[in-house]
């Protein structure tokens, strides 16, 4: 019995003395309960929305007011003209626009018919149905309003949904689904097999080899770039032949755009290769600490607005987002670079913080 707990002993001692391990087994579960927990949720909140008020009277001031007042949504922009709805969706910077028609309360009051547009960004449609019934609901409980105080009334709510007008699935599937494979992909196979010559002592004898360190690197590197480059080309294949999705914007930057985040995550994978001391942890490391942070907060599958203040922050360091939001302004809107710009800049930024981490890591280590 005492040889039995002298082993376990000693087995704690080894756990406690490696603090990755001991990260592995402790942070991460903590990590992905409260990521889980305050993450995964049904319900939408804080929905940037656009006004137009072309009413200007009371019964528009009183819809407005309710909207301002409801926790789903947030006002962003008050419109002027209808041409700016397209704009402030193209930039992103809005999810709903709600249109008040002309003469508002003079309809109401008089019983006549009066139409109010609810436009939403369907490239996520499963957002575009809730928040539209959060709309509508706000619409409809004036409606009863009016009801009870015995006035006529006559309000229809038009729902225009822009980008994907069917509410096919497929639009926010294909680029989450593009942004997680490429980055598990690249992340784990680039950090697995810089690991795996460490952990067989030959990564040495390529460093005293004539090949410069950073050309062994790119030499790593550059297989799982053209696969992954081929893996883009397949998804891209099946989800306009397969699942009906077109791609509205330019094909060459689509590609181009997926090689620069193709870029980032292999430099996310040679940083991973820096802290990692075997295989097994590089790709731990790799599956569990990427795959929930890139599920959970990119926005794939659970919109980031509903999330804690330090959530939403936390999702700006994943790069997978700003790529997703990159294929869905390119593949889905049909918008150009100049539409992107900001992610160009936050991925490459990405790209030169991991490469000079991961440069001051490895000479570290080799000393």
């Amino acid at each position: 019995m005492k040889q039995f707990i002298s082993f376990v002993k000693k087995e704690f001692y080894h756990i406690f003395r490696d603090w990755r391990s001991l990260m592995l087994l402790i942070g991460i579960p903590i990590t992905q309960i409260l990521i889980l927990g305050f993450a995964v949720t049904d319900e939408i909140k804080n929905s940037e929305i656009a006004i137009l008020d072309n009413a200007q009277d009371a019964a528009s001031q009183n819809l407005e007011g309710r909207f301002r007042a409801s926790k789903y949504f947030h006002i962003v922009k008050m419109l002027h003209t209808p041409d700016e709805i397209d704009r402030e969706f193209r930039k992103g910077k809005i999810k709903i626009a709600v249109v008040f028609p002309k003469g508002l309360r003079e309809d109401l009051m008089h019983g006549n018919k009066a139409q109010i547009e609810i436009v939403a960004d369907a490239s996520d449609p499963n957002m575009a149905t809730v928040i539209s019934g959060y709309a509508s609901a706000i619409i409809l409980d004036y409606q009863q309003e009016i009801i009870s105080d015995n006035l006529p009334y006559f309000i229809t709510t038009k729902i225009r949904m822009l980008y994907n007008p069917e509410l096919k699935g497929a639009y926010n599937f294909v680029p989450g689904l593009m942004g997680l494979i490429l980055m598990l992909i690249c992340a784990m196979m680039t950090a697995v097999a810089i690991v795996r010559e460490k952990e067989l002592g030959t990564m040495e004898v390529l460093l005293v080899s004539p090949i410069k360190p950073y050309m062994i690197v790119i030499a790593k590197a550059l297989p799982y770039t053209l696969l992954s480059l081929i893996n883009t080309t397949i998804i891209l294949l099946l989800s306009v032949y397969a699942l009906k999705v077109p791609i509205a914007g330019s094909v060459v930057l689509l590609l181009l755009e997926s090689l620069l985040f193709i870029i980032a995550s292999l430099s996310l994978g040679l940083m991973i290769s820096t802290i990692a001391k075997t295989q097994q942890a590089a790709m731990m490391m790799s599956i569990v600490g990427l795959m929930v942070p890139t599920t959970m907060l990119s926005g794939y599958i659970y919109p980031i607005e509903n999330m804690p203040l330090i959530l939403q922050w936390a999702s700006h360091i994943i790069p997978a987002k700003w790529y997703i939001n990159i294929v869905k302004a390119v593949m889905i809107k049909g918008l150009g670079f100049q539409s992107v710009i900001k992610e160009n800049l936050i991925l490459l930024g990405f790209i030169v913080l991991l490469i000079w981490g991961s440069v001051q890591r490895f000479k570290i280590r080799l000393e």
